[in-house]
């Protein structure tokens, strides 16, 4: 290595820390680690993973648990920790969404404009049935799917492509994204509501669908998705 490269290339030490804490008594060992993981997801800009939240805590540390503690601690607080988008993530919680708007003028980190009917009625039906072609949606509505509508959905980073369909011509499908759990607040797919569920149960039809009657909150449920709180 020349030495002007190895000017270039920073000298980066990995940090010791200690996780086990085994010269602590184990309520003191919980509490450490309790705000550890609690400081992890503070400080982050976008939900934190169980493999990450590891790095700090020790190897006997139950991580299925500690969340439930810090929530349990934050039960009267206007903020919580919830589960989104496969990480843990800070939220203002949704009845202080009044107040926040009365400060700023907007939702704090909420930037994405308002969905249509339509465009809501489509971006439900690309969660429950994807991946599903442009072609398909058109079928299901029984009218085009403008190229123009599905945009709108892929700028706000909602849907993404998808893999190309074994249809003729190999049409792109569309899936959604992570941002599209963030937005809507859930952690998996696996959260929305049962399709044939809602069918066999008569709250749900394509007929209703259709008709605009349902759109399970996806035009006017979207969260506040920045993370950062002040205490």
């Amino acid at each position: 290595m020349s030495e002007a490269s190895a000017r270039r290339k920073p000298n980066v030490q990995p940090v010791l820390l200690d996780t086990e804490l085994d010269h602590l008594p184990s309520e003191l060992r919980w509490r450490e680690w309790m705000g550890r993981v609690e400081a992890v997801i503070f400080a982050a800009s976008e939900p934190v993973t169980r493999s990450v939240l590891a790095r700090v805590v020790g190897k006997n540390c139950n991580l299925e648990l500690i969340p439930d503690d810090i929530r349990a601690e934050l039960a009267g607080r206007p903020y919580e920790l919830v589960a989104v988008a496969g990480g843990w993530q800070h939220r203002t919680k949704k009845i202080f969404g009044d107040a926040i708007r009365a400060a700023f003028g907007t939702a704090a980190g909420e930037g994405a404009k308002e969905l249509s009917q339509t465009e809501a009625l489509v971006l439900m039906c690309i969660a429950y049935f994807q991946p599903i072609t442009r072609g398909e949606l058109s079928s299901f509505f029984g009218k085009e799917v403008s190229r123009d509508l599905i945009g709108v959905l892929r700028a706000q980073d909602l849907i993404a492509s998808g893999p190309r369909s074994p249809q003729p011509g190999a049409p792109y499908t569309y899936v959604t994204t992570k941002n599209f759990l963030l937005q809507f607040g859930l952690d998996t797919l696996r959260q929305l509501p049962d399709f044939e569920a809602l069918e066999d149960a008569g709250l749900l039809s394509k007929e209703k669908l259709l008709a605009g009657d349902i759109v399970l909150g996806f035009s006017s449920n979207r969260q506040n998705v920045d993370p950062k709180i002040e205490y």
